[in-house]
């Protein structure tokens, strides 16, 4: 079970250390305007034990995993499944799912390993303003 479990929300687990991770997050929930998504960073609880569940280590996060109902998807897929529901002009990226799914998890993984030295690392992990804590998991 899910920590969204009966919300109808998928949950989004993200790297709140990695300024770009947060700055997608910022944007995630003031474009969801339909609540889609809900958030759980990696460093936490609920974020850590997701990870855990679908064979991911919490301590060495590589990617980004969004869990929607009994899907779990990740890298490219996951980038693109949260673009395509959270409205235009952001759905137009879902155009993507043409490039092959081999290619675009390649520059995924490089952009993902590089994160830290090409957009930075937070001190401490992002936390979304008070009108938006109740979208953390």
């Amino acid at each position: 079970m899910t920590p969204a479990a009966g919300t109808g929300q998928a949950v989004i687990v993200f790297d709140a250390q990695c300024v770009l991770c947060s700055a997608n997050a910022r944007l995630i929930l003031r474009r969801d305007r339909r609540k889609h998504f809900q958030l759980a960073s990696m460093q936490g609880e609920a974020g850590a034990a997701l990870l855990r569940a679908n064979g991911l280590d919490p301590d060495n996060p590589d990617t980004i995993i969004v869990v929607d109902g009994e899907r779990v998807l990740r890298n490219s897929d996951a980038v693109l499944h949260i673009y395509k529901r959270i409205g235009w002009p952001w759905r137009a990226m879902g155009a993507a799912a043409i490039i092959p799914r081999r290619l675009r998890d390649s520059v995924y993984r490089l952009v993902a390993r590089n994160r830290y030295r090409w957009f930075g690392k937070l001190d401490q992990c992002w936390v979304p303003d008070a009108a938006d804590r109740d979208r953390l998991l």
